[in-house]
C-alpha cells in the first residue's frame, strides 16, 4: 500500500473510533509499526490527527461508532480488474427463481452488473448493492433493518434480525479479511456476528476473495473451510493456496483477466 493510500485508511479508521490502536492499523494497512508510527506523526503534524500513547484518535470524536478495516471507498480501487472477473464468475452461477444472499464488500458490490437482466430475490445488507439492484434491475431486494456504516456501505445491528433469520437461499456470496487454514477471516467482531447469522440461512457459501486475500489475516475467524462450498478467485492464486482449498474439499474457481474481457475456468 502507498503511503498516501495507508495514511487516507488511517485518517479514516480514526474516524470510526475513539482511539486506534498502532496494532490495529498495522492489521488493516498490512504495514510494520515503524511506518503506522512515522504516518501517525507526519499526520499529527499536519494537524489531520492528534497522536496519543499507543495510537492515534480523532481532532474532532466520531459521532457514530464504526467498523474495523478500510472504507469502502479505499478497497473499491485495489483490484479491481480481479474483483470483476470474480465477480462475472459469482453472478454465473446464479439461476433466474433463485433466492441468494448478497453480503457487502468491495467484490460482491462488482456482482450487481452482471445480475441487471436477472430474476433473483436478493437480501443483502450492503446499502449500495440494494440501491443499484433496485435502480437497473427487476431483482427483488430484501434488506435487513439496522445501522447504516458509511465507511463500509453496509448495515448492521447488534440485535439480529427477524427478516435474516426467515430468509432461505440457494446461495449465499460473501468476501472477507483474509483466507487461510484456519479459515475465513474478518476485522470486526459485529461484522463476523451478522455473517455467523446469514451463513446458517444459505445451503451453499460461495467466497469471493481475489489471491491477495490469502495473505491477509485477522484476529477473528469467522468460519472453517470446511462450511465454504466453494472459492472463486484470481489466476494470481499460489500453488500452496490452490493444495489448501483440494485438501480441504473447497471447490476452486479461478476467474481470468485479459483485454478481451473476463472469462471462467474452473479447477476441481
Amino acid at each position: 500500500m502507498h503511503e498516501t493510500e495507508r495514511q487516507r485508511v488511517i485518517i479514516a479508521a480514526v474516524q470510526t473510533r475513539p482511539v486506534v490502536t498502532v496494532a490495529e492499523l498495522c492489521e488493516i494497512t498490512g504495514s510494520s509499526e515503524a511506518t503506522i508510527r512515522r504516518d501517525i506523526s507526519a499526520l499529527h503534524v499536519q494537524g489531520k490527527l492528534r497522536r496519543v500513547r499507543g495510537g492515534a484518535e480523532a481532532l474532532t470524536p466520531p459521532e457514530q461508532g464504526g467498523l474495523m478495516g478500510r472504507p469502502f471507498s479505499v478497497n473499491e480501487t485495489i483490484n479491481i480488474a480481479q474483483k470483476r472477473a470474480i465477480a462475472r464468475a459469482a453472478a454465473e452461477l446464479c439461476k433466474d427463481g433463485e433466492p441468494i444472499i448478497i453480503n457487502g464488500g468491495t467484490t460482491t458490490y462488482q456482482m450487481v452488473h452482471y445480475l441487471t437482466g436477472r430474476r433473483l430475490s436478493v437480501f443483502t445488507n450492503s446499502f449500495g448493492i440494494a440501491e443499484f439492484l433496485i435502480h437497473n434491475s427487476r431483482n427483488s431486494v430484501v434488506i435487513p433493518g439496522g445501522t447504516v456504516y458509511r465507511e463500509q456501505n453496509v448495515i448492521l445491528s447488534p440485535f439480529g434480525g427477524v427478516v435474516a433469520s426467515h430468509f432461505y437461499a440457494k446461495r449465499m456470496f460473501i468476501g472477507c479479511q483474509g483466507i487461510g487454514a484456519h479459515g475465513l477471516m474478518e476485522a470486526d467482531p459485529m461484522v463476523v456476528q451478522s455473517e455467523m447469522g446469514l451463513i446458517g440461512q444459505a445451503d451453499e457459501l460461495i467466497v469471493l476473495a481475489d489471491s491477495s486475500k490469502f495473505s491477509g489475516r485477522s484476529s477473528l475467524i469467522l468460519c472453517g473451510l470446511d462450511r465454504i462450498s466453494a472459492v472463486i478467485t484470481d489466476s494470481g492464486i499460489r500453488d500452496e493456496d490452490r493444495q489448501m482449498l483440494e485438501t480441504a474439499g473447497v471447490r476452486l474457481i479461478v476467474a481470468e483477466t485479459s483485454a478481451l474481457g473476463d472469462r471462467q475456468a474452473t479447477v476441481a
